[in-house]
């Protein structure tokens, strides 16, 4: 058997799945809260969708969940030792240069891994590139706490929406759509709370 099949068959699960969907659903809850344990929930989470994905033949979504357990780590301790005082990294925003650069970097590396992957069996290479690098960046903003990361995946997440459900991952695009519900009360959270630091 191999990685792929064992993918499949873990897609087929609905109980595999809505495992995963459940413990992402608390991941967003908790970060909405600023609470650390997020990252736990993240962790996890990404390890059960490795296998979904990959079993839907998106590569790159796959390989984002590694990026996505590795970043719960980082998270974790940016929120409990980062920042100047030790004592856990703070919200703050990043200026129009840095977006610009971002949004540069995003663009150019999606689309070479997307011209990389049209040369494969992946579905949707460039749309699957694009909301893959896009959340990489955008997990990255949550882990040092950059306010505007909540206008990044509420374009991410409007885009995987239409991803998960071509894909047959109906489960996973139901909960991108409370994602982004959750999103605009998750930006106005972090934005009160900035204003009050």
């Amino acid at each position: 058997m191999t990685f792929a099949d064992l993918g499949a068959g873990l897609r087929g699960l609905a109980t595999f799945e809505t495992a995963g969907v459940l413990l992402a659903i608390t991941y967003l809850v908790l970060a909405i809260r600023q609470n650390i344990f997020c990252w736990v929930a993240g962790f996890l989470s990404s390890l059960i969708y490795l296998g979904v994905f990959f079993g839907a033949r998106l590569y790159m979504e796959s390989a984002l969940q590694i990026f996505y357990a590795v970043m719960a780590v980082y998270g974790f301790v940016q929120w409990r030792y980062g920042g100047a005082d030790r004592a856990g990294v703070r919200i703050t925003t990043w200026s129009m240069p840095q977006h610009a650069t971002a949004l540069s970097l995003i663009a150019g590396v999606s689309l070479a891994f997307g011209w990389f992957l049209s040369h494969t069996d992946a579905a949707f290479p460039y749309l699957d590139s694009l909301t893959t690098v896009a959340a990489m960046a955008t997990t990255y903003m949550v882990a040092r706490k950059i306010l505007e990361n909540w206008a990044y995946w509420f374009v991410i997440d409007s885009l995987s929406v239409y991803l998960y459900l071509a894909r047959g991952l109906d489960l996973t695009a139901a909960l991108f759509l409370l994602y982004l519900v959750l999103i605009v009360i998750g930006y106005r959270r972090w934005w009160q709370a900035w204003q009050a630091q």
